[in-house]
């Protein structure tokens, strides 16, 4: 029989979907069932709820859609944390809650995992802020709010809730007969007046510039506004909210622009560009320099997915995605000005101590094409997300919502969703120390990304901030090489390493680059006081903010 829970599962494949995250609890353990009879489709377990949010995040990055399962209750709290970065960073993401049956919801029933009041729509409201549609799933109204709600998450690339009774996963239903559509936007600015302005303006401009953001990667348009910027020539530049929406290898890419942190050259370019063409950006505050960003919006035309202005004059209800895709049909389009000298240093090693400035010039240097470079939240992100990347390479960090631990599940997500970009992980003791359960998952599931654990023995961008020898900066200090062996990994699955010189650091990234069927676990030992240039920066910016 054909039920509620296969043609949810069809629709989430429809979407690319081939793996779910999740923890089993006794509310979803029948779709479960569902989930690991198909052939098309793969359950991988969680050490937890908030882990396998993560990890759906960064399938979402990769495979632009991503689904988790959890128990009602206490499995999608555990995971709210998860889904909250998700929204924020607009993430395509579906979390499954699977509850107790139709019955014991409408009586009331005080079942286990709930708050004991006969209320079971506590939690689902507790989602709204960081969800953009919810729906609570009868066997009547099942096929038609799967629908609704993954339109919503096609259009809005946010995460969505889906409210799973015991009962209706196992209730009758009809194959879909249409593929699922993502929900028209009613447009009252007509999509073709404003790409006529776009090439007005870059047609006029003898000094344009295109700043690109998180949105085009959240809408998959990367190759996009890649073969754009290959036709027209034009310069450009991201934000660290945004690396990688264009291909970095690019001669007209300029590198990152972060406001007063920028590189010199690169910021007067910026600010004195006589026309700027913003697309999926947000002017957030650690993508900015602390807001320090000088952009004349009277001089601009910004699109996002909700919102546009031309030349300060707001615009709604366009159609992002055909807007950044009909791009490509503008004319008469090539620029024929300068660039700027890009700051790229020869990197040469030495048996010198390794440290934060020369760890990053290395890995610009040694860095290959199609790898995916995944940046914690504090010295990694800061270090990482000024280098320039190798042509078809991609870049995951979380600058906006910046959850500490996040990138180690969002980079075994992301590795599953693409097995032919080797992944190369950046993560600082501390955080590892929140998510280092799903190193088990790795092992058993056999994912092979090289994994930089950046030990300098404690919080290091919170001593950036505030407090650089307080104890509440302090962690306790792990023996992170040997870890791999206690999670139950041989060498044959996992090489495991100390690094302290530059020497060792570029012999062990050459080595772990040709070894592509083993994870590679290397341990930095960095000095305790030692951060990239931009984040002692950012560190006294936030400070001075955080005292406004």
């Amino acid at each position: 029989m054909y039920t509620v829970g296969d043609y949810l599962l069809d629709r989430l494949h429809e979407l690319g979907i081939e793996e779910i995250f999740g923890v089993p609890g006794d509310y979803n353990l029948q779709f479960l069932d569902q989930i690991i009879s198909r052939k098309d489709m793969k359950w991988v377990g969680n050490a937890n709820e908030l882990n396998a949010s993560y990890m759906a995040d960064g399938y979402a990055r990769t495979k632009k859609a991503a689904a988790f399962l959890t128990t009602f209750g206490v499995g999608e709290l555990s995971a709210v944390n998860g889904l909250a970065g998700s929204y924020a960073e607009n993430l395509p993401v579906v979390e499954i809650v699977g509850s107790p049956t139709s019955k014991v919801q409408n009586e009331g029933k005080f079942v286990h995992h709930t708050l004991a009041d006969g209320d079971f729509k506590h939690f689902m409201k507790m989602h709204e802020p960081v969800t953009a549609a919810r729906t609570l799933l009868t066997a009547e109204n099942a096929t038609v709010e799967i629908d609704r709600v993954l339109s919503v998450l096609l259009k809005e690339r946010k995460p969505v809730y889906i409210n799973l009774p015991v009962d209706v996963a196992a209730a009758k239903a009809e194959k879909p007969s249409l593929p699922l559509k993502k929900e028209n936007s009613t447009s009252n600015t007509s999509d073709q007046e404003i790409l006529n302005k776009i090439q007005e303006s870059l047609k006029n401009a003898k000094k344009p510039i295109v700043i690109t953001g998180h949105e085009i990667i959240s809408f998959g348009l990367e190759k996009t506004v890649t073969q754009f910027i290959s036709k027209t020539k034009l310069p450009i530049t991201t934000l660290n909210f945004g690396k990688s929406s264009v291909d970095e290898a690019l001669p007209s890419f300029l590198g990152i622009y972060n406001g007063k942190l920028s590189e010199p050259n690169l910021k007067e370019f910026v600010e004195s560009s006589d026309f700027i063409l913003m697309l999926g950006v947000k002017l957030t505050d650690s993508s900015t320099g602390a807001f320090t960003h000088h952009l004349n919006e009277n001089k601009m035309i910004s699109l996002n997915i909700d919102e546009g202005k031309i030349f300060n004059e707001s615009i709604q209800n366009f159609d992002f995605e055909s807007l950044i895709s009909s791009l490509l049909d503008l004319s008469e389009i090539e620029y024929k000005g300068k660039y700027i000298d890009k700051k790229q240093e020869n990197f040469v090693p030495s048996n010198a101590l390794l440290s934060q400035d020369r760890l990053w010039q290395a890995v610009e240097n040694f860095t290959q094409s199609n790898e995916t470079i995944v940046a914690e939240q504090g010295t990694s992100f800061f270090g990482a997300s000024s280098i320039f990347l190798k042509s078809k390479s991609h870049f995951i960090g979380q600058p906006l919502w910046g959850s500490i631990g996040y990138t180690f599940p969002a980079a075994l997500g992301s590795q599953i969703a693409d097995k032919e970009s080797r992944h190369l992980l950046f993560i600082g003791d501390g955080s590892l120390q929140l998510t280092v359960q799903e190193l088990g998952l790795a092992i058993r599931e056999k994912i092979n990304p090289i994994c930089f654990i950046i030990n300098n023995d404690g919080y290091t961008v919170e001593r950036e901030i505030h407090g650089p020898n307080q104890s509440y900066n302090d962690i306790p200090m792990w023996n992170y090489s040997k870890l791999p062996e206690s999670f139950g990994a041989t060498e044959d699955r996992v090489v495991s390493k100390i690094v302290r010189t530059e020497n060792e650091f570029v012999s062990v990234m050459k080595e772990a680059q040709a070894d592509p069927n083993r994870m590679y676990w290397i341990e930095l030992i960095l000095a305790k006081e030692d951060a990239p240039k931009v984040l002692k920066k950012m560190g006294k910016l936030f400070a001075e903010q955080n005292k406004s």
